[in-house]
């Protein structure tokens, strides 16, 4: 039996419609002196403002980019100092995050870009030659993208593919009449986050991700963890291989690493000894990139404070001990606070002293926290509070002991029977005593009554 809703049914809210725009990026290009000076000379690199220009993107238009218009390179006033712009065709290979490169500005957001050249295959001794540059971009939400550029092709007879591209003053490589350098995405790569936060024993995936221009190929995905100046590979892939051997708690999913691209890993039950910097590295036969993620393990403490309730004698000292355990990583904070009924705040205490940290077989640390109370200076009634904050908490952890009065024992609770039973006697002496004084009141007055 089928049942038919009732109503008219709503159609599936649309998508928003994809609109191609011009994306562009204040960089800074490090390379190497056109005429090799700082090489010969001991140097490096130099260092010169550029701009990235990705041309045509496609984005999904929400209805704010009414006022979205292309690009023009300022021709007024250039000089030698001048940003070098860097004009990135992007019909072979598509832009990751574009969406957030676009809106970076309203969403408080910095872009960090810098462009290197990457390699250079001359083709005979003429001034056009085919250049490499690769543009490494950075958010500050985590997003990192690397975009292989290439600049322009010779053909078979030396000459431009654009007749009427010239020679950038500087790098001496083609440009356009506009003077911007003409270039296409041919591979980029990107991954989501630059630090992460788990918990033990949780999943985690570090996100990493290409695409090829076609007729481009991959050679080999590495995984490599770094930590405290050890590294080892976690996971290695070469195309035309076997594959690599099953691993309890790293995966790549190789399907999707040849499918899509998706070079992610994944790691299980994640301990304290899978912290570290972990390295995606991508290779094809003409360049590689790699993706630097932070893996961070932090682990909340458990808190028990014992006893929970103290009653004491007088001129005895009682100690309240605070446990903390199971906390990652190390650093942690414990305080101790006393607040009774006479105290609008609690009022922290200075005379706490602590174990030595302790390590666990997984990793772990614990402390405890000790606290010392003497009746003859302590009031009741009273809370004792034991505060610990660390990084994985949200908030910090208040666990408490309550302090009751002391209770009334041995010739301190007998002389309080005795003073207590004396007030009864004397106070019954003296009502019975009164009753007895208005009988015989009323026994005198009937007498002179009866003698009349």
């Amino acid at each position: 039996v089928f049942s038919l809703p009732k109503g008219p049914s709503q159609a599936p809210t649309p998508e928003p419609p994809f609109r191609r725009v011009d994306i562009a990026l204040g960089c800074s290009y490090v390379g190497e002196d056109v005429r090799g000076l700082l090489r010969a000379l001991g140097g490096s690199s130099s260092e010169h403002r550029a701009t990235l220009l990705l041309r045509g993107i496609e984005v999904r238009d929400d209805g704010n980019l009414d006022d979205v218009t292309e690009y023009k390179v300022p021709q007024e006033n250039r000089d030698p100092s001048s940003p070098i712009v860097f004009e990135a065709s992007a019909q072979l290979v598509s832009i990751p995050h574009a969406e957030s490169l676009l809106h970076a500005d309203c969403e408080g957001q910095e872009v960090n870009c810098e462009i290197s050249p990457y390699s250079s295959q001359w083709a005979g001794q003429g001034p056009c030659h085919t250049s490499w540059f690769m543009a490494t971009l950075q958010l500050s939400s985590g997003i990192s993208i690397v975009l292989m550029l290439r600049g322009l092709h010779c053909n078979s007879q030396g000459e431009a593919e654009e007749h009427d591209a010239i020679l950038h003053p500087k790098l001496r490589i083609p440009m356009s009449k506009e003077g911007m350098l003409l270039t296409t995405v041919e591979f980029q790569s990107s991954s989501r986050n630059t630090s992460l936060r788990t918990h033990l024993g949780g999943s985690v995936t570090l996100d990493c991700r290409f695409a090829l221009a076609p007729g481009s190929s991959l050679s080999s995905l590495e995984w490599r963890r770094q930590h405290q100046g050890s590294g080892r590979i976690v996971f290695q892939y070469k195309v035309g291989s076997t594959g690599p051997a099953a691993q309890p708690k790293v995966h790549v999913d190789v399907a999707e690493l040849l499918g899509s691209g998706d070079a992610s890993l994944s790691l299980q039950g994640v301990s304290v000894g899978d912290e570290g910097t972990y390295i995606c590295l991508v290779s094809t036969p003409l360049y590689k990139a790699q993706h630097i993620i932070q893996l961070h393990v932090a682990e909340p403490p458990r808190v028990r404070v014992i006893p929970t309730v103290v009653s004491f004698e007088r001129d005895v000292t009682t100690t309240l001990t605070c446990n903390i355990a199971g906390y990652y990583p190390l650093d942690v904070s414990v305080s101790w606070t006393q607040k009774t009924s006479e105290d609008d705040v609690e009022i922290p205490l200075s005379h706490a002293h602590f174990s030595s940290h302790r390590q666990s077989r997984d990793g772990t640390y614990s402390i405890t926290s000790y606290l010392s109370i003497n009746s003859a200076t302590a009031r009741a009634p009273a809370t004792y509070s034991c505060h610990v904050s660390h990084m994985a908490l949200a908030e910090p952890i208040s666990v408490s002991a309550h302090l009751k009065p002391p209770e009334q024992t041995g010739l301190e609770g007998l002389a309080g029977v005795f003073i207590a039973t004396t007030i009864f006697i004397i106070v019954l002496f003296i009502v019975l005593r009164r009753r007895a004084g208005r009988s015989l009141k009323c026994r005198d007055a009937s007498l002179v009554g009866a003698m009349e």
